[in-house]
């Protein structure tokens, strides 16, 4: 196998919010990145990942604590570039000899400061701020409640700001450079420039691209799979479609793809999904009729996380059952992609919350004896969009919106029943049509339709009607991580809202969810 090498950048994290958006931000200029929390990077991991420049990333520590989290110290010994971000600027500085000293809430008196701000700038030129101040001052995001008050020998001052008198520092002789807002976030417009500046410094070639990308998997596939056969659990959604599309390039008649109809798809979603691959794309798929198997133990199951197991659990005796008719199956594919890498890791190394559990076949390769292949862990969602395109898949089904692997019984608060599944399909279409009739489909991350467990009355001609209530959903996202809701006009919704009631005998009254995430989540449950 060809040995490929990329320009690797390396985020330590130190627990923020947003540093998967720094990550992101370097993938658009065609930078390979990747995560890893602080207690993880020693100094034999910086030896083997050898990292043409790092970045440490924003935190809620305060590093005036003796516990506070840091980096080795060899992070700057490395002769490689160096960017501190927020927590990570203050870090530098504690590290190289500057002053941090803590806010009110780690206990200090210094002016803690959240939100926009504007930088000034403090010297005529730097190779770090080219494109910027293209007027007198630039807008910025600024989360901390501590602040640097002394800056670490070497270091000179690049930029300022009201409350943050070291916003932008640079030992531009060891390219160390730090600043206390965050470039990262859309709420710093011109943050893109800011990190093209630095990795042009760094030395970057650009050289992460999907096409490169797409040869590498595949030569890795062929080398990890040799002979042997895969499956692929093929839902329709992206990151399945393209990691079935990718893998059947690399070993043809090696793959064979179960698509599992458990009665919880939208309308016609089975046969345009095995229409498409089997029919278009000429890979061998399983239509693994589960029909009445799922929908007879999901009946009457209220409880949102016994639904989601109750599901696990079937997916796992249904590959189970088909990969034993497939000989010599030794791989099992999934859609891993990145963000699931990254929060699959904890950063403080103890237990996280559980918001929901997963579906999906986590358990699945160890009790069939089956290896792991997962040719998108590296990629974030938008790129896995990427890749599909480069892989000829039509656009109808890179761009489909996400679609969860419990299908409808997430959308169905309350007790599953067929006849409230059957309504909610038939709801569900007439509010994607309706979107794509009004070429809104495209703007939207997400929608769906979710059937309310509650009856209400209504008046339909002269006549009295005790049906469901339905609430439509739409949001906007870059990852999914957060979302907003989509605003649709009345018009939109009261046009909607007429065709579904008038179309989709069992619902009298449709409402609009206009919760964010956070504090909601996409779907309901």
């Amino acid at each position: 196998m060809t040995q490929h090498t990329h320009d690797r950048l390396l985020i330590i994290d130190f627990g923020s919010q947003v540093t998967q958006l720094i990550a992101r931000r370097l993938r658009e200029l065609n930078v390979y990145c990747e995560i890893h929390p602080f207690n993880t990077v020693d100094d034999a991991f910086l030896d083997a990942f050898a990292p043409k420049a790092i970045i440490l990333s924003g935190g809620p520590a305060s590093v005036v604590n003796a516990d506070a989290p840091r980096p080795p110290s060899s992070v700057f010994e490395r002769n490689v570039p160096v960017l501190g971000i927020c927590y990570g600027q203050q870090l530098m500085m504690d590290m190289l000899g500057g002053k941090v000293e803590g806010g009110k809430i780690s206990g200090g008196g210094g002016t803690a400061e959240f939100g926009r701000a504007y930088v000034t700038p403090a010297v005529e030129k730097s190779d770090l701020l080219m494109g910027w101040f293209a007027t007198d001052r630039e807008q910025v995001w600024m989360s901390h409640g501590d602040h640097v008050s002394a800056i670490a020998p070497g270091f000179e001052v690049l930029g300022t700001s009201p409350h943050a008198p070291f916003a932008i520092t640079a030992d531009q002789s060891r390219n160390f450079y730090a600043v206390q807002f965050h470039p990262e976030v859309h709420h710093t417009p011109n943050g893109l420039k800011f990190f093209e500046n630095f990795i042009r410094i760094a030395g970057f070639s650009g050289d992460w691209t999907m096409n490169a990308y797409r040869e590498e998997a595949i030569e890795k596939i062929r080398a990890t799979v040799g002979d042997s056969h895969v499956i692929c659990g093929l839902s329709g959604g992206v990151d399945s479609s393209v990691a079935a599309a990718l893998i059947h390039e690399a070993v043809g008649d090696q793959l064979t793809c179960v698509f599992v109809d458990h009665g919880l798809l939208r309308k016609n979603e089975a046969e345009e999904v095995v229409t498409m691959f089997r029919d278009n794309m000429n890979l061998k798929v399983i239509y693994a009729d589960e029909r009445e198997l799922f929908l007879g133990e999901l009946e009457g199951q209220s409880d949102p996380e016994t639904k989601r197991k109750i599901i696990g659990r079937l997916f796992i005796d249904v590959f189970q059952k088909y990969a034993n008719q497939i000989d010599d199956a030794k791989f099992l594919a999934q859609g891993t992609l990145y963000p699931d890498v990254i929060e699959s890791v904890s950063f403080s190394g103890g237990p996280s919350v559980t918001i929901k559990s997963h579906h999906n076949v986590g358990g699945l390769p160890e009790k069939m004896g089956l290896k792991l292949v997962e040719p998108l862990r590296e990629l974030f969602k938008d790129e896995v969009r990427v890749l599909g395109r480069e892989l000829g898949l039509p656009p109808s089904f890179i761009g489909r919106h996400p679609f969860p692997g419990p299908g409808l019984a997430i959308r169905c608060p309350g007790e599953i029943t067929r006849a409230k599944l059957d309504i909610l399909r038939e709801a569900d279409a007439v509010y994607i049509d309706q979107i794509r009739k009004h070429g809104l489909y495209d703007d939207i991350w997400q929608a769906f339709v979710a059937i309310l467990p509650v009856r209400t009355v209504g008046v339909m001609g002269d006549g009295r009607t005790y049906d469901f209530a339905c609430a439509l959903r739409a949001v906007t996202s870059v990852d999914g991580m957060t979302a907003d809701y989509y605003p649709f006009s009345h018009e939109f919704l009261g046009e909607t809202a007429t065709r579904i009631i008038n179309e989709v005998p069992g619902i009298n009254r449709v409402t609009y969810d206009i919760t964010s995430k956070p504090p909601g989540t996409i779907e309901w449950e």
